[in-house]
């Protein structure tokens, strides 16, 4: 949106939110993807204002921080001690100086308020030529909530707080939003006048409007299409519920946009995901962060994907997904764990219980169960045998094993990194590979097995296992176990095997 009028955008963040009864400063708590306060100035980005100032107090330097993370355009302002709306947005203009010909001001913990509505609230104030507007909502419970009160034609008389209102006054259900826009020069002159002469001794932003209607100055009221866009947030029920409202609208979206969701209820999706057409959402899946999905993937059921980027037609089930990239059509899961710098190539495989962290596997690689793969790169057509580890760490370093293409891992391999397998490659079942195996090799470390023969009833008399054995000489027709005691250079009576 252009506009020919200047526009400087106040975000009034300083509240401690006593309430949220947490450590972190209320405008900071998240909800799918954003903050309180970032998901406000998401809603002011439209307005293509020449400023944005935060105004901070309660944990200033943590909204800060924030701040230069999310938003390095705006400008913090510090309010050291808070003494209301009023003397918040005062200290704001005083500090930028020239604030332009429109001021907007938004409270810092109305997440669901969209952009389109504090759009179509400055361009009605503008064009009305207003001293002031205010959003308001007409909403089934005003409790708590400032009351729009309008003179006998309708117009706008004042705003007052729920704590100096009337019985007759709090039977109003048309409430303040907390979002405004104004009149810099206006403005400016009426924040000077207020008093702090009301029930909490602080000077209220809404006194201003009672100040410019009787200098005979234009005030009028902008009511929003929805009012759940205007509820804020004074509590973690609150939280947990415009949580649950947005996740409603998101998934609503996504699902008008080409996307099915089985069981919406279940599926959170942050407002910072991307979901192309005819993706599938399964029940109880959580999308998270910068995480995409390409057109015709399935994700879930039972799945958390985090600033991952899952490829067409690929398939995620019951994983956990964080910083990876999973190619078209591979399949993952169930009882996958992704971790960051993962990258999988089209059509390769992760299946149960296997765990890959900062390796490349190759197109068609399969690692189908029950591994770790760690420091990897592995070629196309692999296959990883089941109960195969890379050893990455030698208590000092990470190293990289490198599995070339067309290999074939036995199962229970083990990878001693730094170690390279050449393509077409083979490796016996129980191999510890510690050295380089060339291309078209097969490597081996076992030797052959041995066999002790009536170990069990010689080494574990009276014992359950002894007995079984016993009994299946006995149907065997064998009445003896004579035979070299090679127990005596196996296991020995302080030896355990594994159930």
């Amino acid at each position: 949106m252009t506009s020919s009028r200047s526009r400087t955008v106040v975000v009034l963040a300083a509240g401690e939110g006593k309430r949220m009864k947490s450590a972190l400063p209320k405008v900071l708590h998240p909800l799918l993807g954003r903050t309180l306060v970032g998901h406000v100035l998401a809603a002011a980005g439209g307005l293509e204002a020449q400023r944005t100032l935060v105004v901070v107090g309660h944990g200033a330097d943590q909204v800060t921080a924030h701040l230069a993370e999310v938003a390095p355009a705006a400008e913090p302002v510090l309010q050291a001690v808070q003494h209301g709306t009023g003397h918040a947005v005062r200290i704001a203009i005083e500090a930028a100086g020239d604030v332009g010909d429109t001021v907007v001001v938004l409270n810092g913990d109305v997440p669901l308020l969209r952009p389109e509505t504090v759009r179509d609230l400055v361009e009605a104030h503008e064009a009305a030529g207003l001293g002031a507007t205010v959003l308001a909502a007409e909403v089934a419970d005003p409790t708590g909530l400032g009351r729009i009160v309008r003179d006998e034609s309708g117009r706008l008389e004042r705003i007052v707080e729920e704590r100096d209102a009337t019985a007759e006054q709090r039977a109003i259900r048309e409430i303040n939003a907390g979002i405004y826009a104004f009149d810099g020069a206006l403005l400016r002159a009426a924040l000077g006048k207020l008093s702090t002469d009301n029930d909490q001794g602080e000077e209220y932003l809404t006194d201003v409007f009672g100040l410019l209607a009787t200098d005979g100055r234009p005030v009028g009221v902008h009511v929003a299409a929805d009012a759940t866009e205007t509820l804020g947030c004074n509590d973690r029920a609150e939280l947990a519920g415009l949580r649950a409202l947005l996740r409603d609208r998101v998934n609503r979206a996504w699902m008008r946009a080409g996307v099915t969701f089985l069981d919406p209820a279940t599926a959170w999706v942050d407002v910072t995901v991307v979901l192309e057409r005819d993706v599938v959402v399964d029940q109880n899946t959580q999308l998270r962060g910068t995480t995409s999905v390409a057109a015709g993937a399935a994700v879930g059921p039972d799945t958390t994907l985090v600033d991952s980027a899952v490829g067409a037609g690929a398939s995620v089930v019951r994983a956990h997904v964080v910083g990876a990239e999973v190619g078209p059509d591979v399949a993952v899961g169930p009882y996958a764990y992704l971790r960051p710098g993962t990258r999988l190539a089209r059509k390769s495989k992760v299946g149960t219980f296997v765990e890959v962290k900062n390796s490349e596997i190759g197109e068609g690689t399969k690692v189908p169960h029950l591994s770790y793969v760690g420091d990897a790169t592995i070629g196309e057509q692999s296959n990883i045998g089941a109960a195969s580890v890379f050893a990455n760490y030698d208590g000092t370093h990470k190293n990289r094993t490198v599995i070339g293409s067309y290999v074939r891992g036995g199962v229970d391999t083990m990878y001693v990194a730094p170690v390279e397998v050449g393509d077409g490659a083979y490796t016996g079942a129980g191999t510890v590979v510690r050295e380089d195996v060339p291309p078209g090799s097969l490597a081996v470390s076992a030797g052959a097995q041995r066999t002790f023969e009536g170990w069990t009833e010689r080494k574990r008399p009276g014992t359950a296992s002894a007995e079984a054995a016993a009994r299946a000489r006995v149907a065997r027709g064998e009445t003896s176990h004579d035979g070299d005691d090679g127990g005596r250079a196996g296991l020995t009576s302080g030896d355990t095997a594994t159930e």
